[in-house]
C-alpha cells in the first residue's frame, strides 16, 4: 500500500467529516453566533478573557491537546497490532468519537458559564457525581503535572539542544501577548515576529547548547529541572491567561503545523510503500500494558482517536477565551481532526519510513516510540529536509511538554477552586504544584501511571455521559453523544478487567497496588453510570 494514498485518504475524509458531521454537530447544539460567551460575560482579565482571534485559541486548544500520546501511542499500535486497524480506530474514533467530544465539551461549558465538566456534572447528574468525578479527575491532572515535569527534565538534561529553544518560547510568548492585548498590533505582524524568534531560537539551541552541570544548587540535574518546572506551573497558572499561556500555545501551534505539513509533503513526493504490516500477530508479553486488538489497540491508541485530557481543556481554559459561539466547531472539533491527522502521520512515518525489524528494535531495545517516529519522519521527508527530519519531529515536539505542564496546572487550579470552593487562585495553585511535586520528587508515580492511559479515555466516556444527560434534559437527541460514550465504557471496563489480569499473575508476585487502583476506576465508571441512568430515566419517562 502506497503511503502517499493513505495519509491523501485521511486528509479526505477528515476535510468531509468536518464539513459534514461538524455542520450537523452544529445543529444539534444550536450554535448561535448571537449568544454572549463567558468571554464577555464573566470577563475578569486573568482567566476569562475573550481570544482576540479564533486561530490565537485554535493554537492554544489544539498546542494544549496535541502532546506526545498522539505520537507515542499510534507508533506502538503499528507494531503491535498492524497499520491497518489502527488507521481504521484513528480515523472512525477521531471523527465520532474523539471530536464529537472536544466540540460538545466545548459548547456545554460555554452554556454553563465556563465551568468544568466536574461541576457541570453536578448540575445535569448529581452532587455526588461531581465530588467523585471532581477528586478522580484532580488526581489525575497531579499525575500529569508530575510526570510531564520529570519527562521535561529528563529531555532537558539529556538533550542539551532543545533547552534554549523551549525555554526561549516563554519570554517571546510574553512580549506577543503584550504586543497582541496591550499595544493591541495586528496578528499578522505577531505571528511573524514570533515565528522569526522562535527560529532565532532554535537556530541557537542548535548551536549554543545547554549542558545542565551534575549538580546545580546542591539539586541534581534532573531534579533541578523539576524544581523549575514546578515554580514555572505555579506562575504560569496564575498569570492572565492573555499574556502567557494563550499567546505561548498559540506560537508553538505553528512548529507542530509546520512538521504535519512537510509530513504531509514528504509522503506525497517519497511516495514510500507501507513496510509495516497491515494486521500484525500480537505477543502480549512484549508491550506490557497490551493484548488482544479489543479492547487494548484502542487504549492504547488513546489521545490519537480520543481522549478524557480534551475534555478537561475544553471545559477549562478553552471555554473561557471563546469569542463566539461560531468558532466552537472549528476551535473544538477541528482541533481534533487535527490531532487525527498528527496520528495519522505516525502511522505513516513508522510503517513506511521504518521496515518492521527497525521498528521492533527501536522499540524493544532501543530509545522508544518517539525516537522511531522521529526516525521514520526523518526518512519521509528526506527528498527535501535532507538529513534534518528527525531532528525537526523531535525538536516540534518537545515544544508541547511545558505546554502541556502549564495547561495541566492551570486546570488542577479551577478543579481544586470547584471543589473547595477557594476563591483565591494562589492558594489552589501552590496546592497543586506542591501536590505534584511530592508525587515527582518521591517516585510514588511510576506505582500508579500505568493504569493511566486507560483511566484518561474513562474520563472521555465518562464526559460523553455528561453530556449525554445534559442533551437529554432539553429533549435533544442524544445517539451522536451516547453511542460513542458507551462504546468507550466498554472499551475501558474490557481494558482494566485486561489489566487487572496482568496485574494478578504478574511474576514473581501480583502487584496489588495496580490492582487496587483498576478496581476504584472501575467502582467509579459503575457508579458514574448508576449515577446518570437514575437521571436520564426520568427525562425518558418524560419523552416516552
Amino acid at each position: 500500500m502506497n503511503s502517499a494514498f493513505l495519509l491523501t485518504a485521511v486528509v479526505v475524509v477528515f476535510v468531509f467529516g468536518f464539513r459534514v458531521y461538524g455542520k450537523f454537530l452544529e445543529n444539534l447544539f444550536d450554535i448561535n453566533p448571537a449568544n454572549k460567551t463567558p468571554a464577555h460575560e464573566k470577563y475578569d482579565g486573568v482567566d476569562y478573557v475573550p481570544a482576540k482571534h479564533w486561530l490565537a485559541l485554535f493554537g492554544h486548544h489544539f498546542s494544549s491537546i496535541c502532546g506526545a500520546a498522539p505520537i507515542i501511542g499510534p507508533a506502538v499500535a503499528v507494531a503491535y497490532w498492524g497499520w491497518a486497524p489502527t488507521l481504521a480506530w484513528i480515523v472512525l474514533g477521531t471523527l465520532l468519537m474523539g471530536a464529537v467530544s472536544d466540540f460538545s465539551s466545548l459548547i456545554i461549558s460555554v452554556r454553563h458559564e465556563g465551568k468544568s465538566m466536574t461541576d457541570i456534572s453536578g448540575q445535569v447528574i448529581s452532587r455526588r457525581a461531581k465530588i467523585v468525578f471532581g477528586v478522580f479527575i484532580w488526581i489525575a491532572l497531579v499525575l500529569v503535572i508530575a510526570v510531564f515535569a520529570i519527562l521535561a527534565a529528563k529531555t532537558f538534561v539529556n538533550g542539551p539542544k532543545v533547552v534554549l529553544p523551549s525555554l526561549g518560547l516563554i519570554p517571546i510568548a510574553v512580549l506577543c501577548g503584550w504586543l497582541m492585548y496591550a499595544q493591541k498590533m495586528n496578528m499578522l505582524p505577531i505571528t511573524l515576529i514570533g515565528i522569526g524568534l522562535i527560529v532565532a531560537c532554535q537556530w541557537g539551541g542548535r548551536h549554543l547548547p545547554i549542558q545542565t552541570p551534575e549538580k546545580v544548587l546542591g539539586f541534581q540535574a534532573e531534579q533541578f529541572w523539576i524544581l523549575l518546572f514546578l515554580i514555572y506551573c505555579f506562575v504560569a497558572s496564575v498569570t492572565p491567561v492573555q499574556y502567557l499561556l494563550q499567546p505561548r500555545d498559540y506560537l508553538a501551534s505553528y512548529i507542530l503545523f509546520g512538521a504535519v505539513g512537510a509530513g504531509l509533503i514528504g509522503a506525497l513526493v517519497s511516495g514510500l510503500p507501507m513496510q509495516a504490516k497491515a494486521v500484525t500477530e500480537f505477543n502480549p508479553g512484549s508491550w506490557p500494558s497490551a493484548g488482544i486488538l479489543w479492547p487494548m489497540m484502542f487504549v492504547t491508541v488513546s489521545c490519537g482517536a480520543i481522549s478524557g485530557f480534551h475534555a478537561l481543556v475544553s471545559s477549562g481554559t478553552t471555554s473561557k477565551q471563546l469569542s463566539n459561539e461560531c468558532h466552537a466547531c472549528r476551535i473544538g472539533y477541528g482541533g481534533m481532526l487535527m490531532e487525527g491527522l498528527m496520528a495519522g502521520l505516525v502511522v505513516v512515518c513508522v510503517g513506511a519510513g521504518l521496515s518492521v525489524a527497525q521498528h521492533a528494535q527501536i522499540l524493544k531495545h532501543g530509545p522508544g516510540a518517539i525516537v522511531a517516529f522521529g526516525t521514520g519522519y526523518g526518512e519521509i521527508t528526506k527528498p527535501f529536509l535532507g538529513g534534518y527530519g528527525q531532528i525537526f519531529a523531535i525538536s516540534a515536539l518537545n515544544a508541547f511538554i511545558l505546554t502541556t505542564l502549564d495547561t495541566a496546572t492551570r486546570l488542577c487550579r479551577y478543579l481544586t477552586t470547584e471543589l473547595t470552593g477557594i476563591k483565591n487562585r494562589y492558594a489552589p495553585a501552590a496546592l497543586v504544584v506542591l501536590v505534584s511535586g511530592t508525587l515527582a520528587f518521591s517516585g510514588q508515580w511510576k506505582k500508579i501511571w500505568p493504569a493511566f492511559g486507560t483511566s484518561n479515555q474513562l474520563i472521555a466516556a465518562l464526559s460523553l455521559l455528561v453530556i449525554s444527560a445534559w442533551l437529554l434534559a432539553r429533549g435533544k437527541p442524544a445517539k451522536p453523544v451516547v453511542i460513542p460514550a458507551v462504546i468507550m465504557l466498554l472499551t475501558t471496563t474490557g481494558a482494566f478487567i485486561w489489566q487487572l489480569y496482568k496485574a494478578l499473575t504478574k511474576t514473581p508476585h501480583p502487584d496489588y497496588l495496580i490492582m487496587a487502583v483498576i478496581l476504584v476506576l472501575l467502582f467509579l465508571s459503575f457508579f458514574m453510570l448508576f449515577e446518570t441512568w437514575k437521571k436520564v430515566k426520568k427525562y425518558l419517562i418524560i419523552k416516552y
